[in-house]
């Protein structure tokens, strides 16, 4: 089996306030973020994850939260500062650090840049200020456009503007107005995902009203899809589109069953031997995270991923790409036979979810795309 392209991500759990919505691994920051300690244990985590990459070379980093620009210039370039120390760090290495327009008064963007970050996310989520306030934000619009106006003034010529839609009593004009704000300041990127309702979030708890229907969400999918493609945005996954090829290489190897050490409360990582595919994760709760690496030695468990379940791994990252994926990659990368992926597909070809092309290429039809949960599902395996 072919070790595949190895990334980085570094967590940050802090943020001012949970958005209702978000069920990531985030925590409330209070006036009393350990920081100095947390920092430290990053540190401390860095030098044991070295021993993981085994001398293989970093292509992208990626520091999410969170917040993480709740974190100083100077905090973030101690963190990577340690990462050069420990890694070999390709020399155009994508840098991306995630940015809510509310939180980079902790340092400007020029100095994040100093600091080493070489491409900005800013969670912008909508440029309706009322909108803003449903969703728990502590931004406004005005917030957001002077953000990306320090954000360019700062020399990065790559960042990405993250969007929400889907959102409560949003009309196809009101996010076709959103999109177009966006367009407007001229990022290299757009992730534009529909507001989904997960599991232990206060809106699945209580789900806000008048959410668009399915038929409602598909048009505004459909007139945003078009408006994006009419200005140069490419839609090279499921939620991102890029202008002139400038695609998230971080995720592009989540999406290619690549490898990514993982460094922080809650981060998972995925690393491949020669005895196989393993995931690790790191602990949740940041308390217990630090007190792990503040102990002389850590057991982080590697648990060995089943053969059976390959196939279906490998989809549910390669099936968002519309490029989908290669023949040659997928046997690379799971170790598994060409023969083992049309015995796999063979009801999704047959329900034209799925094409095999003769170049050796793999990807989903328009009706796979629109339908991708059912797509993936065909290839879970029925263990009951």
């Amino acid at each position: 089996m072919t070790p595949p392209p190895l990334a980085l991500y570094v967590h940050l759990p802090w943020c001012v306030r949970k958005c209702p919505y978000c069920d990531f691994n985030s925590h409330r920051a209070g006036d009393n973020v350990p920081k100095e300690r947390y920092i430290h244990a990053l540190l401390a985590d860095l030098g044991r994850e070295a021993a993981n990459a085994a001398g293989r070379e970093l292509h992208s980093i990626f520091l999410g939260g969170g917040t993480p620009s709740l974190f100083s210039p100077g905090e973030i370039n101690r963190v990577l500062q340690a990462v050069r120390q420990n890694f070999k760090l390709a020399a155009n290495a994508e840098i991306t650090m995630e940015a809510n327009p509310g939180t980079v008064e902790c340092g400007s963007p020029r100095d994040y840049r100093e600091a080493g970050i070489t491409r900005l996310s800013i969670g912008a989520q909508s440029f309706d200020d009322d909108m803003l306030t449903a969703l728990g934000r502590i931004h406004n619009a005005a917030d957001i456009r002077r953000a990306v106006q320090d954000v360019r003034q700062a020399g990065f010529d790559n960042f990405n503007i993250d969007l929400m839609h889907g959102l409560p009593g949003q009309t196809v004009e009101m996010a076709l107005a959103d999109l177009a704000a966006a367009v407007a300041l001229l990022p290299t990127h757009i992730s534009w995902y529909q507001l989904t309702l997960e599991p232990n979030t206060v809106f699945y708890a209580r789900p806000p009203k008048n959410l668009p229907d399915d038929d409602l969400a598909f048009d505004i999918q459909e007139s945003g899809q078009a408006l994006l493609r009419e200005h140069g945005f490419e839609q090279y996954e499921i939620s991102a589109y890029a202008r002139d090829g400038r695609y998230c290489r971080h995720n592009l190897n989540y999406w290619n069953f690549g490898d990514y050490l993982a460094v922080g409360a809650g981060a998972h990582g995925k690393l491949t031997t020669p005895a196989g595919v393993h995931r690790y994760q790191k602990p949740a709760n940041p308390l217990q995270y630090m007190l792990q690496q503040e102990m002389s030695a850590v057991d982080v468990e590697m648990t060995p991923l089943p053969a059976e379940d390959l196939v279906f791994e490998f989809m549910l990252n390669a099936l968002r790409l519309n490029a989908g994926f290669q023949e040659k990659d997928f046997i690379a990368r799971t170790g598994l036979t060409a023969a083992d992926l049309v015995t796999a597909s063979k009801t999704a070809r047959e329900k034209e979810l799925i094409e095999r092309n003769g170049d050796g290429s793999w990807q989903p039809t328009d009706l796979g795309r629109r339908f991708l949960n059912d797509l993936q599902s065909e290839f879970m395996l029925d263990r009951a």
